[in-house]
């Protein structure tokens, strides 16, 4: 076990350190000087030289590099360009925003997916099975942009049921945190439901077909013992997977849902930084993306090792 936990901290630094390269270099391939946007209508020679001093724009790429790097170890992002603040005290701002709605959307998505993935498979067949593949379907085709406009529409302009825009944060009022995240963070939550009941309507189906499943059945063990505790926790791998790889893109790509409710998350920040060519905003946003995928990865592996016993015992998955 100590050696898989060594092995997979060891491929979660290296990737972080590259993917710190593929971001130093990215920002920097962008079109145009940076200075000249930078710079906004002033843009003397000297003000020019000056940005380029402030920002190390004027020295060597390897220089610059571990500049950006020993900085952001330190937690010095820079400062913004457009709003002159500490782009740290902005992370630190609309991060918990969005961390919040990601987590609500991924309950209520693994709450729904798994739910109706299981019923689908043990009543393969039956009209429950029609209209729980009739859910996954219609949360896969409809848009969330669409649906997110429809909820407005209906359930904040017509009836005022939630609010149709704004943010409380939770340490202000839980309830009123909670009136303004909940539609959002259903609309969200649907459309990743549907993903995971497939999911994991495909591995219970798998599961029940196998020889312990059959087994666990002649020794007289209820139903309800059969598929929990046998066949839906062997089929946990695949739906552990997926909802570590959409919870790493709802932290990232939330930002049409966001801007459709005014939620001041790290998404809007991001359009808003990449609308006004805001580098050390947009720098920091793709690294603290990176490194979300990172550790969300590592979690899952970590989460292998409590589901599976022969990942503690090999260090591999089969």
């Amino acid at each position: 076990m100590r050696r898989y936990l060594f092995h997979r901290a060891w491929q979660s630094l290296v990737t972080l350190l590259l993917a710190t390269v593929v971001v130093f270099l990215g920002v920097r391939a962008l079109p145009g000087d940076p200075a000249l946007a930078l710079a906004g209508e002033d843009r003397t020679p000297q003000a020019l030289a000056a940005i380029r001093a402030e920002y190390g724009l004027d020295q060597s790429l390897p220089v610059q590099f571990w500049r950006f790097v020993t900085h952001a170890l330190q937690g010095d992002l820079g400062i913004s360009v457009r709003t002159g603040e500490s782009v740290r005290s902005m992370l630190a701002t609309a991060i918990p925003v969005t961390v919040e709605l990601s987590l609500l959307a991924i309950g209520i998505a693994v709450v729904l997916g798994v739910g109706a993935g299981v019923v689908a498979a043990v009543r393969r067949g039956r009209p429950s099975e029609w209209v729980a593949n009739a859910f996954a379907l219609l949360g896969l085709s409809v848009p969330h942009f669409w649906l997110g406009l429809i909820a407005i529409l209906y359930l904040s302009v017509a009836t005022g049921l939630f609010p149709a825009s704004g943010f409380v944060p939770l340490g202000e009022s839980v309830t009123d945190n909670l009136h303004h995240v909940i539609l959002p963070a259903v609309i969200l939550g649907t459309g990743l439901s549907a993903v995971i009941m497939r999911q994991t309507r495909s591995s219970m189906l798998d599961a029940l077909s196998t020889d312990y499943v059959r087994t666990a059945e002649a020794k007289g063990l209820s139903p309800r013992a059969v598929i929990g505790r046998h066949a839906l926790r062997n089929s946990l791998i695949v739906v552990v997977t997926i909802v570590g790889l959409q919870l790493g893109g709802l932290i990232s790509g939330a930002v049409v849902t966001e801007q459709i409710f005014g939620l001041p998350g790290f998404g809007k920040m991001t359009i808003d930084a990449v609308f006004q060519r805001d580098y050390p905003v947009i720098q920091a946003v793709v690294l603290v993306t990176a490194t979300s995928y990172i550790v969300i990865n590592f979690v899952v592996d970590l989460l292998y090792s409590l589901i599976d016993p022969r990942v503690r015992i090999t260090g591999e998955t089969s």
